[in-house]
């Protein structure tokens, strides 16, 4: 199993790809917490994994609290006693023109989707350290590398915001054993983008610069994000995994 005997702790991970990576996880043998403000759904899931054989359990985890992030990082020591891996997955988008933004939705977005990751990295670290070292793996986009007309601004620089602090965390703790990487997906059929994708214009538009011509689904992330997880990627840090079907490629 290619996590056999790791403990990783996955944020926004009760529905789309970070419950797809929880199970995945299990699967290649780890103990995963799943961190979510969606408790119901959460729960859910880790019945789930258990009826099947796996060891996971559910924290609420808003990842613009501090204390969350805490309890989070604490309940992974507590019941199995350190924590190798986080998957800063948790994220929201967010539509309009850079004249149709608030204040506050810009800060909403900038505060999930950014500091959300700051914060789980700032509080693992320590835990890892104690390890000898770990993987952190950030959820971007395509979008945090490329802009888009058709997509909000406080999205798109929350998104280029992670890829360059996962940067500034590799080159801080590589000493340490700690690794830190983005992926970058494409458009993925998720819960976060059944809007969007309801729209048949939308995603006909969206298709059109997709050249595998297709929507990723959750499994096409998940095993990427498995890779930069295990010790098979253990040169890699300060990376981006690009899983875009050949967005960026253009």
């Amino acid at each position: 199993m290619r996590l056999e005997g790791k403990v990783a702790l996955i944020s926004g991970g009760s529905q789309g790809m970070g419950a797809y990576e929880a199970e995945l996880f299990v699967q290649e043998g780890a103990k995963v917490v799943v961190g979510d403000v969606r408790e119901d759904e959460g729960r859910v899931l880790v019945e789930k994994i258990a009826e099947g054989g796996g060891d996971a359990v559910f924290v609420r985890l808003d990842v613009t609290s501090e204390t969350d992030w805490s309890a989070a990082v604490q309940e992974a020591v507590t019941r199995y006693g350190k924590l190798d891996v986080l998957v800063n997955n948790a994220g929201v988008s967010a539509r309009g023109s850079i004249e149709e933004t608030s204040v506050e939705d810009w800060d909403r977005v900038m505060d999930i989707n950014a500091k959300g990751v700051f914060l789980g990295t700032r509080t693992a670290i320590p835990e890892m350290r104690k390890g000898g070292g770990g993987s952190i793996i950030n959820i971007s986009s395509q979008l945090g590398l490329v802009g888009m007309g058709e997509s909000s601004p406080q999205y798109q620089a929350s998104k280029g915001a992670v890829r360059i602090f996962t940067k500034s965390t590799a080159i801080q703790y590589a000493a340490e054993g700690i690794r830190a990487n983005s992926v970058h997906p494409g458009p993925v059929i998720t819960p976060m983008t059944e809007a969007r994708r309801s729209d048949a214009e939308v995603q006909k538009m969206m298709i059109s610069r997709i050249p595998l011509g297709r929507y990723g689904e959750s499994a096409d992330v998940a095993y990427g994000v498995l890779y930069l997880a295990s010790d098979e990627s253990s040169f890699v840090t300060g990376s981006e995994l690009v899983i875009d079907g050949g967005w960026t490629a253009q």
